[in-house]
């Protein structure tokens, strides 16, 4: 029997499992969320290999340390309050993600500006637009022959 390989994590892919863990609620481990992701994306991933990206791995410690703490986020125990303070709880815990994730991005622009200021590039020279993509069909070329 052989076992089929699961597509590669795209950004769409990376996207749905971070929101998956935005809202994740009980017991969190790498195999529960294997198994989340692999009944809502129908397809199953290694802990390794989705350790390897930030994004999952980062929102992976923060719902860790989000669960480890449960009365920082229950606000009020009562039924008619409970499914907004869920969605409540669920969108915090995106804007937390993404408050770290945008600070990171800003470390790393930083990190890049000097980087380029050091090699004497400047801003307009950062700036230029990105070269137009050829998307002219490639010609096809017989065994041997040159075009």
């Amino acid at each position: 029997m052989s076992r089929r390989r699961a597509k590669n994590l795209d950004d769409e892919a990376i996207r749905l499992i971070v929101e998956i863990l935005d809202g994740w609620s009980g017991d969190l481990s790498w195999l529960s969320l294997i198994e989340q992701i692999q009944a809502r994306l129908k397809s199953k991933y290694t802990r390794q290999a989705l350790h390897r990206h930030e994004r999952i791995r980062l929102a992976f410690e923060k719902t860790k340390v989000r669960l480890s703490n449960p009365g920082r986020k229950q606000r009020d125990p009562a039924d008619l309050v409970r499914v907004p303070a869920g969605r409540i709880s669920r969108l915090e815990a995106e804007n937390d993600r993404l408050q770290q994730e945008n600070d990171r991005l800003l470390e790393q622009f930083v990190r890049w500006a000097y980087n380029a200021h050091t090699r004497g590039l400047d801003e307009a020279f950062l700036n230029r637009p990105l070269p137009p993509v050829n998307r002219r069909p490639t010609k096809k070329t017989a065994v041997g022959m040159k075009l």
